[in-house]
C-alpha cells in the first residue's frame, strides 16, 4: 500500500513566522508550524475522518475500561490539561496510534494478544508519549523546513491495486480506502520510538504498574513477526509489510535492550498487573473478522448484515477488505473484487453501469446469478490519466434491494486471458448468493473467551478449536507462549470459539 501525504499550508518563506513553543517533555524551546492549539485542531479533524474508517467497537463496558486505564495515564503525563480521548476500534489489525491533541486509539486486535491490565497501559502510555512529546509537531516542522509540509498521511488502498496487486483492466482507479491511522503509524524517526517507550515506562510507574510491561509488549510484536515469518515459510511464500504496530515499531534486539535498561531503573512496588480483570474485560470480543466486516472460511465467504455468500475456486484465496471482497488467483495478478454498489450510482444495471464506470463502449448482457438477476458489462472506459482501459463486471441485485459490482480485474489483459483464469474468476461470479440456513450456522464470528488450561495443554485445545491446521500456534500467540512452554494446567487462558 502506498502513502500519500496531507499538506499544511505553511510555506519556508513563512516558516519564520511559526511559533516557539517548550517542548512539555524535555522543557527545551523549539520552533513549530504547530502549536498546542493547532495540534488540537489537527487531532480534532483527524479524529473525525477515523471514525468514518474505522468502527468504533459496540462494546460500552469495554470502552470504559480502556478509557479509563487512559485517563489514568494522561493524567499523570506531561500534558495533564490536555482533553484526552481513548478509543476501542472494531478492526483485526494490530494496532495503536495516536493523533495529535490527544486522541489514542487501540484495536480489538492488539488486545487479543496482550495478556494484562499493565501490558494495555504500556501500549497506550508509549501513545500518549508520542503526543506528549509533540511527535507529530515536530515532524511537521521537519517536513516544513525540507518543504514538504507533512502533518498527517493516509494510506491508500486501492479497491484492486493497492490491496490485491491487481492492476490494469478494470480497475476502479479512484476508488481507494483511506486511513488517517497509517500516517501517524508509520511515520517516527527510530528516536522518537524509543522516546516513547521512555515515557510509557515512565507513565506506568506513575500509576503503580510495572515499568517491564513495556518489555513484555515488544516481546509480542517480536513473537507476531516471528509468526508471521513461520507462516509464510511453511506456505512457500515471503512474508508481507503491513501497516500495523509490527511495522511501525521494529522489534530489533536493540531496541529491546534499550527498553530493559530503562525498565531496570525503576525499584518501586508495584501493584498486581490487573491480568485477571483484564481477561474478563476482553471476553467475548470478537477475535479476526467481525459480523459486521464479513467473515471468511476457508474459500467461503459469509456476511451477515449483508444477506450474501460467495466461494472462491479451487487455490484462490478472499481478501476481506472494508470496501471490497477480492478473490484472487494463486499467482496474485487477476481475480474478482465484489463491492456494493454506490448508494447514489442509480436504480438500474444501465444505470449503474454508466454511472460508475462512465464507458466509451460497450456491450450489456442480462444473465442470472442462481436467483440474483444480473447484467454483464464489457466495454472500454478512460482512466483518470486519458488512457483508454478495458473494463469487464457484473451488475447484480442481491438481498434487501442492494445492488452489488463484480469487477473482472487483473494485472494486464495477459493475466486475464491467462488459462482457465477467465473461467475461474466466472466461477467465482456464479457462487455470489443469497445466506442459505448452512450459510446462516458458517456465518458466525468467532470470539475470545477465557477457561482454565486442561491437562493436555495447547495441544488439546487446539483440537477442539475452530482455528484448523495452525490452532496450536495461534493459541500459543495468543497467549505470549509462542516460543514455547506453557501455564500450569488451570491456569485461565485465552481460547478462540
Amino acid at each position: 500500500m502506498q502513502k500519500r501525504w496531507l499538506i499544511v499550508a505553511c510555506t519556508v518563506a513563512l516558516l519564520a513566522g511559526c511559533a516557539s513553543v517548550t517542548n512539555p517533555v524535555s522543557g527545551e524551546r523549539e520552533r513549530t508550524v504547530m502549536d498546542e492549539s493547532s495540534e488540537v485542531a489537527e487531532g480534532r479533524q483527524a479524529h473525525e475522518q477515523v471514525l468514518k474508517e474505522y468502527t468504533v467497537l459496540a462494546n460500552p463496558p469495554l470502552q470504559a475500561y480502556v478509557n479509563d486505564i487512559g485517563q489514568r495515564l494522561a493524567s499523570h503525563s506531561h500534558r495533564q490539561q490536555l482533553e484526552w480521548h481513548f478509543t476501542v476500534l472494531d478492526s483485526p489489525d494490530v494496532n495503536a496510534f495516536a493523533l495529535p491533541g490527544g486522541y489514542v486509539y487501540v484495536t480489538r486486535g492488539i488486545m487479543a494478544y496482550l495478556d494484562s491490565e499493565a501490558d494495555l497501559a504500556a501500549v497506550i502510555g508509549h501513545e500518549i508519549g508520542h503526543v506528549t512529546a509533540r511527535h507529530s509537531a515536530q515532524r511537521a516542522t521537519r517536513q516544513q523546513v525540507a518543504s514538504i509540509g507533512v502533518v498527517a498521511a493516509t494510506i491508500l488502498g486501492a479497491v484492486v491495486e493497492g490491496v490485491t496487486g491487481i492492476g490494469g483492466a478494470g480497475q476502479m482507479a479512484s476508488q481507494a480506502s483511506q486511513g488517517v491511522a497509517a500516517g501517524y503509524v508509520a511515520s517516527y524517526s527510530r528516536d522518537q520510538e524509543s522516546q516513547a517507550d521512555r515515557l510509557g515506562a515512565e507513565y506506568l510507574s506513575r500509576i503503580n504498574l510495572d515499568p517491564k510491561n513495556m518489555v513484555d509488549v515488544i516481546g509480542v510484536l517480536k513473537n507476531q513477526e516471528q509468526y508471521a515469518e513461520d507462516s509464510a515459510r511453511a506456505e512457500g511464500r515471503t512474508p508481507q509489510p503491513r501497516a500495523n504496530w509490527l511495522a511501525s515499531h521494529p522489534s530489533n534486539d536493540k531496541r529491546l535492550e534499550d527498553i530493559r535498561q530503562v525498565a531496570s531503573q525503576y525499584k518501586g512496588n508495584y501493584a498486581d498487573d490487573g491480568r485477571g480483570r483484564y481477561l474478563q474485560a476482553i471476553n467475548g470480543v470478537p477475535f479476526g473478522e467481525s459480523r459486521e466486516q464479513g467473515v471468511t472460511r476457508g474459500r467461503n465467504f459469509y456476511h451477515e448484515p449483508l444477506g450474501i455468500a460467495l466461494t472462491a475456486p479451487e487455490g484462490w484465496k478472499i481478501q476481506n477488505e472494508p470496501d471490497a471482497i477480492t478473490v484472487i488467483n494463486p499467482a496474485g495478478d487477476a481475480g474478482l473484487v465484489v463491492s456494493v454498489a454506490p448508494a447514489n450510482a442509480g436504480a438500474s444495471h444501465e444505470e449503474i453501469i454508466r454511472n460508475v464506470f462512465q464507458p466509451e463502449q460497450g456491450r450489456v448482457a442480462k444473465l442470472a446469478l442462481g436467483s440474483l438477476p444480473a447484467t454483464h458489462f464489457t466495454g472500454q472506459r478512460k482512466n483518470k490519466q486519458g488512457q483508454t482501459q478495458a473494463v469487464e463486471a457484473t451488475v447484480v441485485s442481491g438481498p434487501k434491494q442492494q445492488n452489488y459490482l463484480l469487477l473482472y480485474g487483473a494485472k494486464d489483459e495477459a493475466a486475464l486471458q491467462r488459462s482457465r483464469t477467465r473461467t475461474r474468476i466466472q466461477e467465482a461470479e456464479a457462487s455470489f448468493r443469497p445466506l442459505g440456513n448452512a450459510d446462516l450456522a458458517a456465518a458466525r464470528p468467532w470470539a475470545l473467551r477465557t477457561i482454565a488450561l486442561p491437562r493436555g495443554g495447547f495441544a488439546q485445545l487446539a483440537r477442539q478449536s475452530p482455528l484448523g491446521a495452525n490452532a496450536e500456534a495461534q493459541l500459543r500467540l495468543i497467549n505470549g507462549f509462542y516460543a514455547g512452554g506453557q501455564p500450569q494446567t488451570g491456569q485461565p487462558v485465552k481460547v478462540i470459539e
